[in-house]
C-alpha cells in the first residue's frame, strides 16, 4: 500500500472518529439538558408538597380552634336553654326510651316539692303513683288506679294525646307529650289556668245572656199584645174615619196616622221575629201542608197592594210537581210573604212572578223545591247585593229615598231558610228588576198528590187571550203540558180572527187592551159562536159576578189560578161539550128578602174592637152578632148557628182556643164545619202555629184591616145566602 493510500485511510478514519465524537457529545449534552429539566420539575414538586403540608398544618390548627370555639358556644347555648326552661311557668321534662326521667325544669319538679324521690331515673309510672298517693291532683270521682291506667295507656301511644290535669291548688295544666325517633319523650305542661277561668267566666256570661234573652222574649210577647190592642183602635178607627167626608188637610192628617200605625206594626213584627231568631229559640214545627196553598194565601194577602199599584201578581207552579209536603207551613208562608212583599214594594209597574219547580230526590222521599220571585222593579246595584241579607240593610231608589221598613225582613228570611236546611240568593240588574230565589228540600206527604188531567181528547184546541207576555207564556205552557194545542192572542180582536170550528175553549184575561172579557163574549155570541165556552181569568172576580152579562161566561178563575181550580174547570168543560154551562151556573140571585143573610159571629171582649168591626162591615149584607167571652161563643154557636166565626184568642172566662176546641168536638157529631178565623193581638213568632193547632182555619193579627175582614166574609159566603154587596167588597 502506498504512503498516500495509508494517509488517505487514516484521514478518513480520523474524520469518522471526529464525527462519532461529535455525536456522542451531542447525545451527552441532550441527556444533561433532560436531566436538568427533570431535576427542576422534581424540585418544584418538592416545593409544592412542602407548601401543601404547611397549609394542611395551618388548617388543622384552625379546625382545632373552631371546634374549641363551637364547643364553647354549644355549652353557652345549653346553659341559656336550660336557664330559659328553668324560668318559664310551664313544666318541661325529658324521658328516655325506658320512660325514666332524664331531666326536668324547676316548674315540673316544683309540683313534687319536698319529695326527693322524684328526680333523674324516676319512672313515669312512679311519678303517676306519687301524684295520686300524695293527692297532688284532683281526679274527681275517678279512682286512682283507673286514672293511672288511663294515663299509662295514653303514654304508650306512638304520639300521646294531650290531657288536662287539675292540681290541688286549683291550677290547670295541659300536658303535651312528643315521642322522638329513638323512643325518648319530651313532656310539656302548659299552665292554662287563666284560659279555664276565662272560659268559666264566658259560660257564666252566656247563661246570664240566655236568661236575659228569655226575659226579653217574655217581655216582647207581653208588650206585643199590649201594644197591638190600642193600635187596633187607632188603625181601625183611622180606616173607618177615612170613609167619612173629610177635607184635603184632614185626610192628609188621617192618612199620616194610619200609615204611621201600620208602619209601627211592621216594625213590631220584625223585631219580635228577629229577637226570637237571635236567641236561638225559633223552632220549626213539621206537619203536612199544601205548598201551593201557602203561595196562594200569600198572593191573596198581597192583592190589595198589587191592585193599588196596578201590578200583576202571577204564579207559575209546575203542574207535575207535588203540592203536599211535610214542613212548617207558618215559616214557609213567612218566607214567601217577606220575599213577595219585598218584590211588590220595590216594583212600581209591570209584574211580580212566583215560579216554583222541583226535582224528586231519587235517594229519599224528599223533593228539592226551587222557588224564585221575579219582579220588574228598581233592581239592586251590584255593590249592594252582597249586603242585601244583612240586618238593617235597605235598597234605595233613584232619588236616594229609603223605602219604609226595618231592614230586617230579608235577614229573617235568610235565617229561616237556613234553619230549614236550604239556601237563598238574589240576582238583579238596576232598572230591570230583581230575582230572589231559595231552595229547600222537603219530604213529600203520604197519600195521593193532585194529578193533572189529560185534555188531549177533550180540549184539543184552546185560544189564550192575554195582553201580558209573561202571563200568556204561563197559560200556554200549562195547557200545552195538559195535552191541548194552544193559540195565543194579545187582544180580543186577534182572538176573534183566530176562532174557527176547531177551537174548544177561549181562555181570556178580563182586562184586554181593546175590550174586556164580557165584551168579547158578547161579540162571540153576535157572530154565532154560541157554543164556544169562555172562561175568564181576573184578579177581581167580584166585578164579573156583579155584572148583568155574567151569563155569557162558562167560568171565572181568579189570578193567580190555583191548580185545583184550573183542573176542575178544564175537566168539567171537557166533559160538557154539548152543554158547556156546567161551571158558570152558580146562582147569583139579586138581593131579596127570600134569601137568608150570611150569619157572622164575632168573639171580642173589647168594646172598642167590637165597634171597629161593626163599622167595618156596616155596608155588608150580613147578620152580625157579638160574644164577649168563650162561654158566650159556645151558646151563640148553638143558638145562632153562624156561617163564619171571628174568634178573639184572649178572652175572659174561656179563651178562643178553648172555645174552638169545644166547637170542633161538637162538629164531629153534627157533621158541619164552621170556618173560624183568629183575631188576636198576639204576634210573637210561633203564635200562629199554636193558635191554628187548636182547630182554627185562619189567623189574622190586630189591628183589624177592613179588606181582610171583607175577604174572609166573601170567601166563606155559603151557597144560597143573599149577596154581600160585592161592589163594596171590590172597592175596599
Amino acid at each position: 500500500m502506498s504512503l498516500a493510500t495509508k494517509l488517505a485511510h487514516e484521514r478518513r478514519a480520523r474524520l469518522a472518529a471526529e464525527r462519532l465524537l461529535q455525536m456522542k457529545q451531542a447525545e451527552l449534552s441532550a441527556a444533561n439538558h433532560e436531566l436538568s429539566l427533570h431535576a427542576l420539575a422534581l424540585s418544584k414538586r418538592i416545593g409544592e408538597t412542602e407548601a401543601e403540608v404547611e397549609t394542611v398544618r395551618d388548617e388543622n390548627e384552625k379546625v382545632k380552634s373552631d371546634l374549641t370555639l363551637a364547643n364553647a358556644k354549644i355549652e353557652v347555648a345549653e346553659r341559656r336553654l336550660w336557664h330559659s326552661m328553668q324560668t318559664i311557668r310551664d313544666g318541661f321534662a325529658f324521658f328516655d326510651n325506658q320512660s325514666r326521667l332524664i331531666a326536668a325544669n324547676a316548674t315540673y319538679l316544683g309540683v313534687f316539692d319536698g319529695l326527693p324521690e322524684v328526680g333523674p331515673g324516676t319512672t313515669y309510672q312512679r311519678i303517676l303513683e306519687i301524684l295520686t298517693e300524695e293527692k297532688l291532683i284532683d281526679i274527681g270521682a275517678e279512682s286512682p288506679k283507673d286514672w293511672q291506667n288511663r294515663m299509662i295507656e295514653r303514654w304508650a301511644q306512638p304520639q300521646p294525646d294531650s290531657v288536662v290535669i287539675k292540681f290541688w291548688n286549683g291550677e290547670y295544666f295541659k300536658v303535651i307529650a312528643h315521642r322522638g325517633i329513638g323512643g325518648e319523650v319530651v313532656s310539656l305542661g302548659l299552665n292554662i289556668t287563666a284560659s279555664v277561668k276565662h272560659e268559666a267566666a264566658l259560660e257564666a256570661a252566656r247563661e246570664r245572656a240566655e236568661a236575659a234573652n228569655r226575659a226579653k222574649s217574655a217581655f216582647l210577647a207581653n208588650m206585643s199584645h199590649e201594644i197591638r190592642t190600642p193600635m187596633n183602635g187607632i188603625v181601625g178607627m183611622a180606616e173607618l174615619l177615612s170613609e167619612t167626608p173629610l177635607d184635603d188637610e184632614q185626610r192628609l192628617y188621617l192618612n199620616t196616622i194610619r200609615n204611621s200605625g201600620e208602619a209601627l206594626l211592621v216594625i213590631i213584627n220584625d223585631v219580635l221575629d228577629y229577637s226570637k231568631i237571635e236567641a236561638d229559640k225559633l223552632v220549626l214545627h213539621a206537619e203536612q201542608f199544601d205548598f201551593e196553598r201557602c203561595i196562594l194565601e200569600v198572593t191573596m194577602l198581597m192583592q190589595p197592594s198589587v191592585r193599588d199599584k196596578g201590578l200583576c201578581l202571577l204564579v207559575d207552579y209546575d203542574l207535575f210537581l207535588p203540592t203536599l209536603f211535610v214542613g212548617d207551613p207558618g215559616r214557609v208562608r213567612q218566607v214567601l210573604t217577606n220575599l213577595v212583599g219585598n218584590a211588590v214594594k220595590f216594583t212600581s209597574n209591570g209584574h211580580v212572578l212566583i215560579r216554583v219547580t222541583g226535582v224528586p230526590n231519587a235517594k229519599s222521599d224528599q223533593c228539592d223545591i226551587h222557588v224564585t220571585i221575579e219582579d220588574t222593579g228598581i233592581g239592586i246595584e251590584a255593590e249592594k247585593i252582597e249586603h242585601i241579607f244583612e240586618e238593617f240593610s235597605q235598597v234605595e231608589d233613584k232619588q236616594n229615598r229609603p223605602f219604609e221598613g226595618t231592614g230586617l225582613g230579608l235577614a229573617i228570611t235568610e235565617r229561616l231558610i237556613k234553619l230549614m236546611g236550604g239556601s237563598v240568593w238574589v240576582e238583579s240588574e238596576p232598572g230591570h228588576g230583581s230575582c230572589f230565589g231559595f231552595r229547600v228540600s222537603l219530604p213529600t206527604a203520604e197519600g195521593p198528590q193532585p194529578a193533572p188531567p189529560n185534555l188531549s181528547d177533550q180540549l184539543r184546541h184552546v185560544i189564550v187571550v192575554e195582553d201580558m207576555a209573561v202571563s200568556r207564556a204561563i197559560l200556554s205552557k200549562q195547557l200545552g203540558r195538559l195535552g191541548s194545542r194552544v193559540t195565543v192572542c194579545s187582544t180580543g180582536t186577534e182572538a176573534l180572527a183566530a176562532i174557527d170550528n176547531s177551537v174548544d175553549l177561549l181562555l181570556c184575561d178580563h182586562d184586554l187592551p181593546d175590550m174586556d172579557s164580557l165584551e168579547l163574549a158578547a161579540e162571540l155570541r153576535n157572530r154565532g159562536w154560541d157554543n164556544l165556552p169562555v172562561v175568564v181569568v181576573t184578579t177581581n172576580p167580584g166585578l164579573i159576578h156583579a155584572s148583568a152579562d155574567r151569563h155569557l161566561l162558562e167560568g171565572v178563575l181568579q189570578k193567580p189560578i190555583p191548580r185545583a181550580e184550573l183542573y176542575s174547570c178544564l175537566s168539567a168543560l171537557g166533559r160538557s161539550t154539548s152543554a158547556p154551562k156546567a161551571l158558570s151556573e152558580t146562582p147569583y140571585a139579586e138581593p131579596g128578602r127570600h134569601l137568608p143573610r150570611m150569619r157572622v159571629l164575632a168573639a171580642e171582649d173589647n168594646r172598642t174592637n167590637q165597634l171597629i168591626l161593626q163599622k167595618m162591615v156596616k155596608d155588608l149584607n150580613i147578620d152580625l152578632q157579638f160574644a164577649a167571652n168563650g162561654i158566650e161563643v159556645l151558646e151563640k154557636h148553638r143558638d145562632f148557628d153562624p156561617d163564619l166565626i171571628f174568634m178573639d184568642i184572649s178572652m175572659p172566662k174561656m179563651d178562643g182556643k178553648q172555645a174552638t176546641t169545644e166547637i170542633r168536638r161538637r162538629e164531629v157529631i153534627a157533621g158541619r164545619h164552621v170556618p173560624i178565623v183568629a183575631l188576636t193581638a198576639h204576634a210573637v213568632a210561633g203564635d200562629d202555629k199554636n193558635i191554628l193547632s187548636a182547630g182554627l182555619d185562619h189567623y189574622l193579627t190586630k189591628p183589624l184591616q177592613k179588606r181582610k175582614i171583607h175577604k174572609m166574609i166573601l170567601d166563606y159566603k155559603p151557597e144560597g145566602a143573599a149577596p154581600i154587596l160585592a161592589g163594596t167588597l171590590v172597592d175596599d
